[in-house]
């Protein structure tokens, strides 16, 4: 052979040895029930290993039951990185695995309602790689714990799955496709599909849990006079009866200064204590805006170099020299913390169980990004906050924001977080009733002032409720600890700055409308927590209101 004829066939070869070393030797399809609904997804309401699954099992139809069990099997002719492979040939299965992972949708009676792309990390390499079935819990009476059942929450509670799912009788399908995260996404055929008719039984209500809640004498507010669409508030109770809304404690709007409603669920009441969680942090806001007025501060553009000893922490750099409170209200320290990967050395959970939650903060790393241009999100921080303020102000944190901003609100019932050191933790957990956070949100609405006495600067406000990352296009903004959301309704858009917990807890200020509104409720770490408070504000709470301007 020609030396450049052999080179040529050693180029070629090595080039599809390379190719083709992404392939894997998936398992054999030997189980019939495998064989037979090879691309199929089935549905199950039990538990059942492969090996004894009989085609008896399989449902056509069920009565839908929330707190129930369903589940599906699905079972492909290859693995998921052997379809991933299709997509793009020359990457290893690391590679693959790293940027792809399973698509799936979901349709009621043939229409679209949800698709995700599931995160690379739910399932394991393994299984991936070799694996051609998957069983998949999606609603469990026993808790099982499963990436499926999130998959679930997130089309049913979160992306309009139960209002598609009305008492009657529907069509459920899913479809399975792969996808990879290229320059683009790229999505593969569908690999699996199937349905199922789902019977949704209707829930007697009873009209009490219906009606819309009259408001009770001795709230400390005075009482609007204005009327609101009660039908939109009846629909709403009535979805939060029937725990189609779930979680939800309490629901405070504000108009004009005045009290329009009031309501409370689940066994929650007027004088109940709310654990809002995150809400608190827009606390440690305020608060730094009072000490800045007071002079205990000079401004927020000061340096943590100036509180701390930083060359005396772990993993020091002039880049902390840097690090001033308003990156930390802005959450664009430059610290390596993000409370949204747990990878993250600075990530909340990674600091609660330590001695000293201060050390842990300055002894972080710092990433590459100059403070103040880069969010994300750092409970962390904020704590820090806190103990800068604990440490200039006089008789410590606890005392000043008593008297200086709860007393001042007539704010009496109330329970702090506090950290190791027994000092305030301003990352959340402050507990008090809904009408007192509905004080708070009222008192940025009148531009710091509450009857007649300043509290916070007008200025202060304005810098509270300006996005500092405009650039971003995916990220609606944040302030100094108050995140910016726009709601639209119809035509319009309404913005607002708000407090915000674990859980769907929000304490809404609108920017360009005289309404504060305040949703309590307790669906903690549930991936639906937010969207629902979101929706119900969107679809239910601001089309009353505009209704009732018209």
């Amino acid at each position: 052979m020609k030396p450049i004829l052999l080179l040529i066939f050693i180029l070629t070869f090595y080039l599809y040895q390379g190719q083709n070393k992404n392939i894997v030797d998936a398992e054999k399809m030997e189980n019939s029930i495998q064989k037979k609904y090879a691309g199929k997804i089935v549905f199950v309401t039990q538990n059942i290993p492969l090996e004894n699954l009989k085609d008896s099992d399989f449902l056509n139809s069920t009565v839908f039951q929330e707190n129930g069990d369903l589940g599906i099997h699905a079972f492909f002719d290859n693995s998921l990185a052997n379809y991933l492979h299709q997509l793009e040939p020359g990457w290893t299965v690391d590679e693959l695995l790293k940027k792809g992972n399973y698509q799936f949708s979901f349709y009621v009676d043939g229409k679209p309602i949800y698709k995700e792309n599931l995160n690379t990390g739910a399932g394991t390499p393994e299984n991936k790689k070799f694996k051609t079935t998957l069983r998949i819990p999606l609603i469990s009476s026993k808790n099982e714990d499963s990436w499926g059942r999130y998959l679930w929450m997130r089309f049913y509670m979160a992306h309009n799955g139960i209002d598609a799912l009305t008492p009657g009788n529907h069509v459920l399908k899913i479809e399975i496709r792969p996808y990879l995260t290229t320059s683009t996404i790229k999505t593969g055929d569908v690999i699996a599909e199937g349905q199922i008719n789902l019977i949704v039984p209707a829930q007697p209500i009873p009209e009490q849990q219906v009606a819309v809640q009259p408001i009770r004498s001795n709230s400390g507010w005075k009482v609007s006079q204005e009327k609101i669409n009660t039908e939109n508030i009846r629909n709403l109770n009535k979805k939060i009866a029937e725990n189609r809304f779930k979680n939800i404690t309490g629901i405070v709007i504000i108009k004009e200064g005045k009290l329009l409603l009031e309501e409370y669920f689940n066994g929650s009441a007027r004088d109940s204590l709310q654990d809002t969680r995150s809400v608190g942090k827009s606390f440690s806001s305020a608060l730094t805006g009072i000490a800045i007025n007071d002079g205990y501060l000079k401004n927020e553009n000061q340096n943590l170099k100036e509180f701390y000893d930083l060359k005396q922490s772990k993993n020091y750099s002039s880049q902390k020299d840097n690090v001033t409170i308003k990156s930390l209200l802005t959450m664009s320290s430059g610290f390596d913390g993000n409370d949204e990967d747990y990878e993250s050395p600075g990530n909340e959970e990674n600091m609660y169980p330590t001695e000293n939650w201060v050390k842990f903060i300055l002894d972080l790393p710092m990433t590459e990004n100059t403070p103040g241009k880069n969010w994300s999100y750092f409970t962390a921080g904020v704590v820090l906050t806190g103990d800068i303020l604990d440490k200039k102000v006089p008789q410590g944190l606890e005392k000043y924001a008593h008297q200086k901003l709860f007393q001042p609100l007539g704010i009496t019932n109330y329970k702090w977080q506090f950290t190791p050191q027994q000092k305030p933790s301003l990352a959340g957990g402050l507990r008090m009733k809904a009408l007192d956070f509905a004080k708070f949100g009222q008192l940025y609405k009148n531009n710091g002032i509450w009857e007649g006495k300043m509290i916070l600067t007008r200025n202060w406000v304005e810098k509270s409720f300006t996005n500092y990352f405009t650039d971003n296009p995916d990220f609606e903004g944040y302030g100094y600890l108050f995140w910016r959301k726009v709601y639209t309704v119809g035509n319009n858009q309404y913005e607002a700055f708000q407090s915000s917990g674990n859980g769907g807890n929000k304490i809404i200020i609108f920017t360009k409308i005289p309404v504060v509104i305040v949703i309590t409720a307790q669906a903690y770490n549930k991936p639906y927590a937010h969207q629902q408070s979101e929706k119900i504000v969107q679809d239910y709470l601001l089309p009353a209101l505009k209704m009732s301007n018209e």
